[in-house]
């Protein structure tokens, strides 16, 4: 994997997201799924950050240093209303 561009979380909005899921086996999602309600527990109970790798529509690898507020089916919410769809989401650290 090649080195992420670091951005702030605000410029997600101006981020369009593929529709497809970017990890493909069963298992991949399934610790990812898992790496996210660890953050979403260390975000609310220690206010601590952790930081998305995430792809966009044309394959750029992005990285935000964020605190998880909340999660769905579908979405990772952040401060500010932000969402970021968990489909797109490579790693959490």
């Amino acid at each position: 994997m090649s080195q992420p561009i670091i951005i702030r979380k605000e410029d997600l909005i101006q981020i369009r997201f593929p529709k497809d899921k970017v990890l493909q086996s069963d298992l991949e999602i399934k610790i990812r799924d898992r790496e996210l309600e660890k953050a979403l527990s260390l975000g609310n109970l220690e206010h601590g950050k952790v930081k998305l790798t995430f792809l966009d529509l044309s394959c750029n690898i992005y990285q935000i240093e964020t605190t998880i507020w909340a999660l769905t089916d579908e979405s990772i919410c952040l401060k500010g209303d932000l969402l970021l769809p968990k489909r797109a989401v490579l790693s959490i650290i």
